[in-house]
């Protein structure tokens, strides 16, 4: 047989590559599993920002889960915000458990899927709680988020996010 080589169209890589995440995260354990939590993590989590910025206010778990979804990159005011991430670790990972009840495999997910959509820009990740520390510090409009043990004069307490 003469078969014609004929190359993928760009719907058709799109459609595929959205089935193969889509594939992978409904494959991931559930979120609620106790057995994903370590023990050794924080009993809190904050989510903060500098104290210098201004129009930067609390916010509700509604949006914070928004921001650190992907699903929007500005607040309720119109502030364009940079997330700033951790280090792949127990805090990370006990972090979107509890504000967003994904695992960090289908957190990923989400993010792939936008980045490769050209709509979002992913959160930027330190190497250690002390680098964020100092990025959230300096940085105008940066969100993070650090262990509640973690306290600084140079930032501002946006959300809480408790240990159920």
């Amino acid at each position: 047989m003469n078969y014609k080589y004929r190359p993928m169209g760009k719907r058709s890589i799109l459609r595929a590559a959205f089935f193969t995440i889509a594939l992978f995260s409904f494959s991931c354990p559930v979120a609620s599993d106790p057995d994903l939590l370590d023990t050794d993590v924080p009993e809190a989590i904050q989510i903060v920002t500098s104290a210098n910025s201004r129009s930067v206010r609390p916010m509700s778990q509604e949006e914070a889960v928004q921001l650190f979804l992907g699903y929007r990159n500005r607040l309720n005011d119109g502030t364009l915000v940079t997330l700033i991430d951790l280090p792949v670790g127990p805090t990370r990972k006990h972090f979107y458990l509890r504000l967003t009840n994904k695992n960090p495999v289908q957190v990923r997910a989400t993010w792939s899927r936008l980045v490769f959509s050209g709509r979002v820009r992913p959160p930027i990740e330190a190497d250690s709680p002390k680098e964020a520390l100092e990025w959230l510090a300096s940085m105008p409009n940066a969100i993070g988020y650090l262990p509640a043990s973690i306290q600084d004069q140079r930032l501002k307490v946006l959300l809480v996010v408790p240990n159920d």
